[in-house]
Formats: C-alpha cells, structure tokens, sequence
C-alpha cells in the first residue's frame, strides 16, 4: 500500500485540472481586485459612481459585471468539489477510509482561513470552504439523483426561500412600514460599519489596518446573506463531486459531446441570468429601484445564481475543449503551475494587494476605477506565473501547500526536490491529482 503523505506523482497529474485551477485564481483575483481589495464595495453610492462615471470606466465594471463577477468563484468551488471526488476515489483504490485524512486537512484549511480572515483580509473563502468542506462527507455514498435534488435545493430552493422570508416575513410580523424602518436602519448600520473599516484601511499603521479589517470581519460573519452564501458553495461542491465521479475534466475526450452541450447550454442560460444581474444593479445604483419596496426583488439573487453558473460551465467547457487542441495546449498548460500552488498564490495575492491599497502601502484604496484595478491585478497575476514555474521547477509544493501537508500528517513533509525527482512535463490526459 502506497503511503498517502507522499505527493502524488508528476505523471500521475490531471494537467487539465491544475490548469483550469490557474485560470479560475487569475478570474477570482480580478474579482476581488475590482470590488474588495480597491474598497469600492464599501464606498458610499455617490462615490461609487464617480469612479464608474467615465464612458471606459463604465463599460469596465459592465464587462467585469457580466463576464467576471461570480463566475470564477463558481469554477474554483466545482474544482474543490472535483477535487474531494478524486481523493474519495484514491482513498477507496487503497482500501482506507477517507473521513480522517480529509478532516484533519479541512481543519488545517480552517485555521489557516481563519487566520487569513482576522489578521490579513477580510474577504477570505479559505474559511468557509473547510466548514462547508464537511459536508461533503455526507454525499460520498449518496447515489447521482440524490446529489443532484440536493444541488437543485441549495442553488434554487434555499436561495429563494431565505430570499422571500427576508422580504416578505417582516411585513406579515410588523407592518409595510415597520419592515421599511428596520431595513433601512440595517442598511445604516450597514453603511456606518462599511465607512469605520474604509477609515481603518486608510491609516497608515498596518496595526490599524488590519483591527479595522478584524472588527468588520466580525461585523459580517453572523449576516443572514452568509447562509445562502454557504448553501450555494455546497451546491458548487457537489457538482463538482458529480463531475468527478464522471471523470468528466478526467477523460475529456469521451465527454466531448456533453463539454459541447455544457458550452451551448452555458451561454442560453448564462447569457440572460446575467442581463438581468446587470440591469438590476444598474437600477438599484441610480436609484430607481428600491429593493426594500419591490416585492419581486426577491427572485434577483436566484435568477443571477443561474446567470453565474451557466457562463462558469461554458467556460469550464470551453476551456476543456480547446485544451485538447496541441496549439492550444501549450500555452494553456503555462496555468497549470499556478493551480499547483493556488493556495500560495491565492494568499501572496491578498499581501501585494494590501500593499498595494492599504494606507501603510501605496494608499490606493477607494480611489482607482475599475480599469485600473484590473490591469494591477493582471499584472501581479502576470508575474504569478513565471515565479510559480520556477519554484516548483526546485520544490515539490508551494510554501502554504506544503504547511498545510506538514499539519495535515503531523510532520514535516519533504519539500526540495532530488534531481530525479524532476521530471517531463505530465501527460494531460493522466488521471489522478
């Protein structure tokens, strides 16, 4: 029996998988770039609107809207959900039970979430991945139709029944009006909690900046919206899991027809879930739609969540696609570096971008439109590149994969690479991870 502590082998790497982890990190980091790190979620309407007023500017923040926002984080939660089907499948071909190993790896994953979320970056997944990682314990033996009637209740089901209660049950408890007062004296104390934690980011002590990050990070962790949040990441998750049992990023090639369908269908139902996103916020931002006062507001979050899901399955399968085709290939395979090391990258990503925005470092925050915030992120993501395939051209994981091994099995991994450890490049169409 092999020893589970040792990394799997090079030749025995989906290169396909790793790649599209590197693609989905590059989309996630322009996401948070362009609404989180720059502080422009937490500036007021006015303001915001100022940086978006530019014709360049405004199409920006439509294309980010309606390409980028959401769609990368659904693709990195389905490639978590893949990812557990694979060590299910690893763990079954060696005859153990996976429960132990995966559950001292989430709990590592959670400390070391937690830990990003209070003391660097308040917008952390890393957290939220290990809580809701656990319940994928209870779906390993559960048959296909099951998976999917549960993905059909926490991506549609829970979304809107939390939705309407949220709108609809203060009304039917206190009164039009009352419910009116208490949303719009959250919607202040929301406001006065976003202004406290811009004023934080703008100091330039990094002592400062990083309490101002820990008290808003206590501020949000009990809202009602991180529930809904949590239901869909396990919806991902469980898609994810129902691809890998397929194979379906694993033997592409024989999926070719459903990679084909997934593209078409993506796009039908992407296309329109993402007009109506976009024409909403453009709504609410100018004023003319009052959330609090339309009552089939209530439908939005899952109407933009088929939106969300349907472009990030066209671009999985698009992705997928081309990446059987040999020119493509070679320049595709550069990303598959990056999604060895993700956590690693995912984690400098947030240092750089404090330094970047934050008060002690260049003081951005609040003040770059959209444009520039894009192009910052490409670049750091640019340089991301080359300095992931020279690291693991020495090493055999990045430095935040290899704490996260070492806890995991309670012992130093190792982590240098001998020579003959450094092998060709992987066959793409390998199996294993």
């Amino acid at each position: 029996m092999s020893d589970p502590s040792l990394p799997v082998p090079a030749a025995e790497r989906v290169t396909l998988l790793d790649a599209v982890r590197g693609f989905a990190l590059c989309g996630v980091f322009v996401s948070n770039s362009v609404m989180w790190f720059s502080g422009r979620v937490l500036l007021p309407r006015e303001r915001f609107k100022d940086l978006t007023a530019p014709p360049v500017e405004s199409s920006v923040m439509a294309l980010y809207d309606f390409f980028v926002n959401q769609k990368f984080v659904t693709l990195f939660a389905f490639l978590f959900g893949l990812g557990f089907s694979l060590q299910l499948t690893r763990a079954q071909a060696r005859g153990v039970s996976l429960v132990p190993l995966y559950s001292r790896r989430l709990l590592v994953l959670l400390g070391m979430g937690l830990t990003h979320l209070f003391a660097i970056w308040v917008g952390d997944i890393l957290a939220t991945y290990a809580v809701v990682g656990f319940a994928l314990l209870f779906f390993r033996h559960r048959s296909d139709r099951t998976v999917l009637l549960w993905v059909l209740a926490l991506m549609v089901g829970v979304p809107l029944l939390v939705s309407a209660l949220q709108s609809f049950g203060p009304r039917w408890l206190w009164g039009i009006q009352a419910a009116l007062d208490a949303a719009r004296a959250r919607t202040a104390l929301d406001s006065a909690a976003k202004a406290r934690f811009l004023e934080g980011l703008l100091a330039d002590s990094p002592w400062e900046t990083q309490v101002a990050n820990a008290r808003y990070g206590v501020h949000m962790l009990p809202q009602v919206k991180r529930l809904t949040w949590m239901s869909l990441i396990l919806g991902r998750f469980l898609l994810g899991l129902l691809a890998g049992r397929y194979l379906l990023l694993q033997e592409v090639e024989r999926h070719r027809a459903l990679h084909r369908r997934l593209l078409v269908w993506g796009w039908v139902l992407g296309v329109p879930g993402n007009i109506v996103g976009l024409v909403i916020q453009r709504l609410r931002i100018t004023g003319v739609v009052d959330p609090a006062r339309s009552d089939w507001m209530f439908l939005v979050p899952t109407l933009q969540e088929v939106g969300h899901l349907g472009l990030g399955a066209a671009y999985l399968a698009a992705f997928a696609l081309l990446f059987q085709r040999e020119r493509w290939r070679a320049g595709m395979q550069l990303l598959a570096p990056v999604g060895r090391m993700a956590l690693s990258l995912y984690l400098m990503q947030s240092l750089v971008s404090l330094w970047l925005y934050d008060g002690w470092g260049l003081g951005l925050v609040g003040q770059t439109p959209p444009s520039r915030s894009v192009a910052m992120a490409l670049g750091v993501f640019a340089l991301q590149i080359p300095l992931s395939h020279v690291w693991l051209s020495r090493f055999r994981f990045g430095p935040a994969e290899w704490l996260w091994r070492s806890l995991t099995y309670g012992r130093a991994q190792p982590m240098r690479l001998a020579i003959g450890d450094r092998q060709e490049p992987p066959n793409p169409s390998s199996s294993g991870l």
